[in-house]
């Protein structure tokens, strides 16, 4: 399923849905006239991700990649710049990186009214940088990479070693709301969130067919993931999912208003003293007595609130 499907002239048949973020912007019918409105109207702990708000806009032109030396008019190009950038699309495209996709700080990546894929590559990486907000993007069949040199600013480029293959690889990471993506079939992880990553929300995701999910936390003893804060709102965690809706580890999770969809193994998972509010979620069981577990916590010091 696209990010974009039946929301090409975007029509309004969800307008005054009860969904916030989509109330938010999509009532307007010149919604494609102030583009940037979109950063107002996060919800949860990534409220305050503005992405490129403050900057220019940028189009992508060029489909194409290179590591170290892109070329202006592609996504890489645009997301490694230092100044803020609201970077959107010339037309439907299908984007195989060669290499991670190492986000700058202050970006917006803007995928409405064309149908765009990041897949077949690595995908994205948010490592260390805040303000980044990815919107209307299909993620999927996403690779591991590595064992070369990749550009992560205009001044800078490094030797990167082998990366997990997540959708959205979030390290260290503030401010980031993704919104909106189809992900689905990655390596490793649709969206991880690990080594003191906070203030995000993760919303109106549409996730199919992939193993480990979501996992939030880098492991029981990294002790400084007991800062971060997620918000879970509005996604569909749909055929095909097996565990990590989320998983999460030591900090404070806000599940609320999801759609949970014949999971394999279990939904919702935790360990090392997470606090999980699991409030105003579906959950539609598979026909299975074995595959019935909605939390699922991997040790006993756990902290629950479920509504």
């Amino acid at each position: 399923r696209n990010a974009t499907d039946g929301r090409r002239s975007l029509g309004f048949l969800s307008c005054k849905t009860g969904n916030p973020i989509d109330d938010c912007w999509r009532c307007d019918p010149k919604w494609h006239k102030n583009r940037k409105r979109l950063a107002d109207c996060a919800i949860g702990f990534g409220k305050q991700a503005i992405g490129g708000r403050d900057g220019k806009y940028y189009t992508v032109t060029d489909p194409g990649d290179h590591p170290v030396k892109p070329k202006p008019g592609t996504l890489r190009y645009a997301a490694i710049q230092n100044e803020p950038l609201w970077i959107v699309f010339a037309r439907d495209m299908v984007i195989k990186l060669k290499a991670e996709l190492m986000m700058n700080s202050f970006k917006t990546i803007d995928g409405r009214g064309s149908s765009v894929h990041i897949a077949g590559g690595p995908c994205i990486t948010i490592q260390y940088v805040t303000n980044v907000i990815i919107h209307g993007i299909n993620i999927h069949d996403c690779k591991k990479g590595g064992n070369l040199y990749v550009r992560d600013s205009p001044e800078h480029f490094g030797w990167r070693t082998v990366s997990d293959g997540d959708g959205v690889s979030i390290f260290g990471g503030s401010h980031v709301w993704v919104d909106h993506c189809s992900l689905s079939n990655c390596a490793d992880g649709l969206i991880d969130a690990i080594h003191g990553s906070t203030a995000i929300t993760i919303s109106n995701n549409y996730m199919t067919h992939h193993n480990k999910v979501m996992l939030l936390g880098h492991n029981d003893g990294f002790t400084r993931d007991r800062s971060m804060q997620v918000t879970i709102a509005f996604n569909h965690f749909g055929e095909g999912l097996v565990q990590r809706m989320p998983r999460c580890r030591h900090g404070y999770f806000h599940v609320v208003n999801n759609d949970y969809t014949h999971w394999q193994m279990y939904a919702i998972g935790g360990s090392a003293a997470p606090t999980i509010n699991s409030q105003g979620n579906r959950f539609l069981a598979p026909d299975d007595r074995f595959n019935k577990e909605v939390l699922y916590f991997f040790q006993s010091n756990h902290t629950c609130i479920s509504q």
